[in-house]
């Protein structure tokens, strides 16, 4: 697919996000809520509100938690992708699918490219909100970082966009063999939630889980970015995690290019 099909794509995808933006713009603030419950939460855990401040857990204080929740936040925001999954799925069981098959317009890039112009989208508006949630938090982070880790918690971000959404991608090729994808998402939320760092940061888990859970790609969903930012690892230790997100990205599109190809050989054109 060309650059200008591709750019077409962009704004059309831009222009459909804008025509509700009021409603986008609601959803988006009302995701910052949360927020305030894990402060609360944290400070129960820690005991600050009866004025220890110097507890750690597993190498964590009070403010570093926050931060990190706040920097796993950021992170979601990147590489989560709502509707991607069932919107595949739904385009394969209704034979929507078929104008990729009839038109000159490839299945993945204008899914990418859609995603791009939504992304676009909500951190255009929730920008100014991230701006004060972190202004109004900043004495949890330990000053501003050095430019090199700046740089590559930014990469790492933009490449836990590509693997959130490759990943879900290929969640919602799987319907050319299962037409309901529904119970593999809900098992993959699960998981996610988990082995991503969401919940918890990977460091806290038991060395004989962590050996496993490190070589998978969802810690990139959440995890790096914030560990980077925070400095849970070395410069070296930094740019090799980089490094090793951009080969999953690789491997991970080839995958779902084989995938693809195999799914169209077996599609039987069925539906609307």
């Amino acid at each position: 697919m060309t650059w200008r099909i591709s750019w077409y794509i962009l704004k059309t995808s831009l222009a459909e996000r804008l025509a509700y933006r009021a409603d986008f713009m609601f959803a988006t603030l009302v995701r910052f809520l949360p927020i305030i419950t894990q402060v609360f939460l944290w400070g129960a855990i820690y005991g600050t509100f009866d004025g220890n401040d110097e507890r750690s857990l597993n190498g964590y204080r009070y403010g570093d938690m926050v931060a990190y929740n706040l920097l796993v936040m950021l992170s979601r925001a990147f590489s989560s992708m709502p509707g991607l999954t069932t919107g595949i799925a739904r385009d394969v069981r209704d034979g929507a699918i078929k104008k990729f098959l009839t038109q000159p317009i490839d299945l993945l890039d204008y899914l990418l490219w859609s995603r791009v112009a939504h992304k676009l989208v909500y951190y255009g508006i929730a920008a100014g909100p991230f701006a004060l949630v972190f202004w109004l938090c900043r004495d949890y982070f330990h000053g501003w970082p050095r430019w090199d880790v700046l740089l590559a918690m930014v990469l790492s971000l933009g490449l836990s966009f590509l693997v959130g959404f490759l990943i879900e991608s290929l969640m919602g090729l799987c319907a050319f063999w299962y037409l309901e994808v529904s119970s593999l998402v809900f098992v993959y939320m699960l998981l996610n939630y988990f082995l991503s760092g969401h919940m918890l940061p990977l460091d806290w888990l038991p060395p004989a889980i962590s050996s496993a859970v490190l070589w998978l790609p969802f810690k990139y969903l959440a995890y790096v970015p914030a560990a980077i930012l925070l400095g849970r690892y070395s410069p070296a230790a930094m740019w090799q995690e980089v490094g090793l997100e951009l080969v999953w990205v690789l491997l991970l599109w080839r995958f779902n290019r084989w995938v693809l190809e195999r799914g169209l050989q077996r599609y039987s054109a069925y539906g609307g």
